[in-house]
């Protein structure tokens, strides 16, 4: 046995040589451009490809861009929200209404987290659009438009602060307020 232990050699791990490791080499990248062209007609080329790599065309105004999309642009302008025709806004208005109408759901089931978002993300946009909804009525009517806006408006805060909260009574009462104002809203639109 003594011989079988004296033969038996140390572990593999130990017997390995540490081989230095060489690090491949970076590809050198160079400009094909000719001496005779300045450092602009570079950016001018870099920013068209990328660009047009980003589905962007560097033809169209900056502003063009953002309102065929439709949305927002970090890249080009940080945020942008567009504005709608009159039309669009009383149609938004009323999405707002039927959407407002489906929250009751979530009250039900003390859902505080979406109704705080939903509240949060429909009066974000409620003020331009009731702005721009003010110019499809006559101006006999726009008085008593702006004050049912402004009570739309102050029983959204109110509803949105009770449900923060969350006092259940009270967001129950301000939510039928916010309802009641609202349905007015969309019934002098109509």
């Amino acid at each position: 046995m003594n011989a079988f232990t004296q033969a038996t050699s140390p572990p593999l791990h130990s017997q390995t040589t540490a081989k230095p490791r060489l690090r491949p080499s970076l590809p050198v990248v160079r400009s094909c451009l000719s001496g005779r062209e300045s450092v602009a007609d570079r950016r001018v080329i870099v920013a068209s490809t990328l660009g047009l790599g980003l589905g962007l065309f560097a033809a169209a105004a900056p502003g063009a861009r953002a309102e065929s999309w439709g949305t927002r642009s970090f890249l080009l302008e940080r945020f942008f929200q567009p504005g709608l025709s009159p039309e669009d806004a009383v149609a938004r208005i009323r999405q707002t209404a039927e959407g407002l109408h489906d929250l009751r759901g979530m009250l039900d089931t003390m859902s505080w987290r979406y109704v705080i978002f939903y509240i949060r993300l429909k009066s974000a946009y409620l003020s331009q659009d009731l702005k721009n909804a003010a110019a499809t009525l006559p101006e006999g009517r726009r008085r008593a438009y702006v004050s049912k806006a402004n009570e739309l408006v102050d029983n959204m805060a109110e509803f949105d602060y009770y449900v923060r909260t969350p006092k259940v009574y009270e967001s129950y009462l301000f939510y039928e307020k916010t309802l009641k104002s609202i349905d007015d809203l969309v019934e002098m639109l109509a």
